[in-house]
Parts: structure tokens; C-alpha cells; sequence
């Protein structure tokens, strides 16, 4: 099992808000790196702090995605796929930052470990402080860096049950595959 779990979060609704990002390295169901930081958004305005804490304040002497980027991204080298709790919120707002700093977007796919939850233990609802909870995984929700390493341990511990959470190896049985 060889993957990165990453995490985001934003200044407001703008995919391309990133405020804090964290990327979870694990080879063979072992975290071996990690990395965060904070990230100067590309706009003064700030909707989320009631849920991060995160304020221009904290961020304006922060690099921007762009500078941050490159550093994080040796993290993801070589990994067979990233996971994320929401995998659709995180995926969007990579994509949208590294099209702001003209950066290439990592050639991998997502995992979501929303999906993961459900499909692995019948965790309902799936917010990530629920899952967090059935699994024993502490969590300092909306911290980057917390919520990227519990993403990880998530797909560890699906890993564990022998439940593949690798995007290719989890088609469900009734999807068409091509002829």
C-alpha cells in the first residue's frame, strides 16, 4: 500500500482559496512522511474561520499555493493514488490551485475515504469526526494536518481488512467494465 492522503482548507468559496494544506505519506501501512503548511489565498476575504480558526491574519506572510506546492508535492512522488475524506472537495480545489500558480496537477487519483467508510463499516453519517470516532482515530477536526492523517489511517485500516481502498481495485461488481 503506497499512497498520500491530502487535505485542504479554504478561505471561502472559491475552489482556489486554499489556506492550509497537508499531505500524509504511507508505504506498506506506515505513515513515513508529513508535511503542512499555510498558504496565502489568493484573496484578503476569509468565510470559513468560524470552522478552521484560520484568519488573513495567520496567512498573509505565507507563500502562496504556488511556493508551497512544489516542497508538498515531493511527498506524493511515487504514490499509487491520493485519499481524502470528500475526495471531490480536496481533488477540486488541487486542480483549481495548480491552475492559479500554473503548476501541473499530480497524475494521480482519488480515493475518498467518505466512500471508503461506507462501503468498509456501514459508517452513517460519514463526517469525518463520525468515522474518526468508530475507528478510535484522534482527530483535531479542520486542522490540515489532523484531518490528512486520519484520512490516511482510514484507508490504513480498510487496508487491514483486507478491503482494497486503491480506486482501480475497488470497481464495484456491477459497474460495466469495457469489452
Amino acid at each position: 500500500m503506497n499512497f498520500a492522503a491530502i487535505d485542504f482548507e479554504t478561505a471561502d468559496f472559491g475552489p482556489d482559496s486554499a489556506c492550509a494544506v497537508a499531505v500524509v505519506r504511507v508505504r506498506d501501512g506506515r505513515i513515513v512522511g508529513r508535511g503542512h503548511s499555510l498558504i496565502r489565498p489568493p484573496r484578503r476575504e476569509f468565510a470559513f474561520t468560524h470552522i478552521h480558526g484560520i484568519t488573513w491574519n495567520d496567512v498573509r506572510d505565507q507563500p502562496p499555493f504556488g511556493k508551497v506546492w512544489p516542497g508538498l508535492a515531493r511527498l506524493i512522488e511515487g504514490a499509487d493514488f491520493l485519499a481524502a475524506h470528500n475526495a471531490p472537495f480536496d481533488r477540486g480545489v488541487l486542480r483549481a490551485c495548480c491552475s492559479e500558480a500554473g503548476l501541473r496537477l499530480p497524475p494521480l487519483q482519488f480515493t475518498c475515504t467518505v466512500r471508503l467508510a461506507r462501503e468498509v463499516w456501514g459508517v452513517y453519517p460519514t463526517r469525518l469526526p463520525d468515522v474518526c470516532r468508530h475507528l478510535g482515530i484522534p482527530l483535531r477536526h479542520h486542522d490540515a494536518a489532523s484531518d490528512a492523517e486520519a484520512c490516511a489511517r482510514i484507508v490504513i485500516a480498510a487496508e487491514a481488512r483486507d478491503m482494497p481502498a486503491q480506486p482501480a481495485a475497488r470497481r464495484r461488481p456491477h459497474a460495466r467494465r469495457p469489452s
